[in-house]
C-alpha cells in the first residue's frame, strides 16, 4: 500500500509528463474533491502556477455557491478559467426534465467536445479513480479517445516502466489520469492533510 506521499509524487510526474507530451493540454475541474485534489497537485507539480487553462463545464443547474467557489478559486491560485458551456441547447430548453442521459449529452459531452475543439485542445487531465466503478479498472494514465469521444479499452497503449505514450491521430485527444491509483479514502486523508479546499 502506498502512503500519500507516495500516491502525490506518483501523480505529480503523471502531471509533468503529460505537459511536456502534449502542445495544448488543459485540466477538467468539476469543483469537487477529487477534481479539486488534482488541481492542488497541478500546482505542487509546477509550484504553485497552474500552466495550462482549467475548464469547468457549466450546465447552469449547479448551486450558486459551486460557481461563487469556482471563481473565488480562479481568482486566488490565478489560472486561467475555462467555461464551456452548450449555449444554444440551453436557448433550445435543454434540462434534466427532458431525460437525464440526454440532457448530460448535450449539456456536458456536447460543451467539452465544443471547448476541445474550438481551443485545440490535445490532451484533457482528469481527476479519475480506478476504484469509482468496474470500467475505470481498465484504464491506463494516458488513454486515446476518437473524434466522437469513444474510448476503447481492448486497445489502449502500454505503459510499462513508466513509459508513457503520447502518439495521437488527427482529431482525438488523449485523457491523462494522474490519480487513477488512488482510492476515495486517500483522497480524502490528502485534503485533510494539505487543507485543499
Amino acid at each position: 500500500m502506498l502512503d500519500l506521499k507516495d500516491l502525490e509524487n506518483r501523480s505529480i510526474y503523471i502531471v509533468r509528463e503529460a505537459y511536456a507530451e502534449f502542445k495544448k493540454p488543459a485540466v477538467l475541474w468539476s469543483t469537487g474533491k477529487d477534481s479539486t485534489t488534482m488541481l492542488w497537485l497541478c500546482r505542487k507539480a509546477f509550484f504553485g502556477q497552474i500552466p495550462f487553462p482549467v475548464i469547468h463545464i457549466d450546465t447552469s443547474y449547479k448551486f450558486k455557491s459551486m460557481y461563487q467557489y469556482r471563481d473565488n478559486l480562479a481568482r486566488e491560485w490565478g489560472f486561467e478559467l475555462v467555461v464551456a458551456k452548450n449555449e444554444s441547447a440551453l436557448r433550445d430548453g435543454c434540462s434534466p426534465e427532458e431525460g437525464k442521459f440526454e440532457c448530460c449529452t448535450k449539456l456536458k459531452t456536447e460543451a467539452l467536445k465544443s471547448c476541445l475543439e474550438e481551443r485545440g485542445f490535445d490532451a484533457l487531465i482528469l481527476a479519475i479513480r480506478r476504484d469509482e466503478h468496474g470500467i475505470r479498472a481498465k484504464e491506463r494514465y494516458f488513454s486515446p479517445r476518437d473524434e466522437q469521444f469513444k474510448w476503447d479499452y481492448k486497445d489502449q497503449p502500454l505503459e510499462m516502466w513508466d513509459q508513457f505514450q503520447g502518439l495521437l491521430a488527427k482529431g482525438t485527444h488523449m485523457r491523462i489520469h494522474p490519480i487513477l491509483h488512488w482510492r476515495e479514502l486517500d483522497v480524502w486523508e490528502y485534503v485533510k492533510q494539505e487543507g485543499c479546499r
